[in-house]
């Protein structure tokens, strides 16, 4: 299980277009959204300027970009190809595959977030002690993982030819509507308390909280451990279901 854990590592780090995209893409959109804005230009009700708010949203989404993008399509293509079946075939247990592209995944996620955050400490002077930086990389990280999970059930549930759109459908629904593009505070009333039941708003959440130099709240931490274990199960019953197909 090691050796596979080591390759899914290596092959991820090798994949250029998937690093531009986890790690440097968030940072650009950072500076596009965040650029021209001072430290008194603040969003609404949420107690923090722009680029604060911002730097958490964009290291968010860049983990969200690594462990859902890296996850789903490489898992349906795998399957497709034969690869699962052949590792089938080996003494690596089922779940030894999950966790190789879960870690995998993870390890790219980590400089994305710390991208973001030097970015937006460089180029728009954010600035937090010390306890705030390392709460920020442990929390965003961390709560990588419930998208991690649904990347493996999406992997799982769609084939080669269907899982891009519809990965893309969920990444981009869940990013625009979990407000790490815009705030959701903008939005219609109706909009805002749909996005507020989001995993991605909770998400962002934790970070924001942190940034006040607050503990996350307890309903961002509920909805985030509730859906990590609704697509972990998901992701279990789908590997068990094609296991038996195979």
């Amino acid at each position: 299980m090691n050796s596979l854990i080591k390759l899914e590592i290596a092959r991820a780090l090798r994949n250029k277009k998937f690093l531009f995209f986890s790690v440097v893409y968030p940072s650009v959109l950072f500076l596009l959204i965040a650029g021209s804005s001072d430290s008194s230009t603040m969003v609404d009700g949420t107690g923090l300027n722009l680029a604060a708010f911002m730097m958490v949203s964009m290291a968010s989404f860049g983990a969200l970009t690594a462990v859902l993008m890296g996850n789903s399509e490489r898992i349906a293509k795998e399957r497709e190809s034969g690869w699962v079946r052949q590792l089938r075939l080996t003494t690596l247990p089922g779940r030894g595959y999950v966790l190789a592209k879960t870690a995998s995944a993870a390890v790219v996620s980590l400089p994305s977030i710390v991208v973001v955050f030097v970015v937006a400490a460089v180029t728009k002077g954010v600035r937090l002690d010390a306890w705030q930086w390392l709460a920020l990389v442990v929390a965003i990280w961390a709560g990588s993982l419930c998208f991690a999970a649904l990347g493996v059930a999406i992997g799982y549930l769609a084939t080669g030819d269907a899982v891009r759109p519809i990965t893309m459908i969920v990444y981009f629904g869940l990013s625009i509507l979990g407000g790490l593009w815009f705030p959701s505070t903008g939005f219609p009333q109706w909009l805002s308390d749909i996005a507020s039941w989001l995993p991605t708003h909770a998400y962002a959440a934790l970070g924001q909280a942190i940034e006040l130099g607050n503990a996350p709240h307890g309903k961002d931490v509920t909805l985030i451990v509730a859906y990590f274990l609704v697509f972990a199960g998901g992701a279990a019953w789908l590997y068990r279901k094609d296991t038996l197909k195979a």
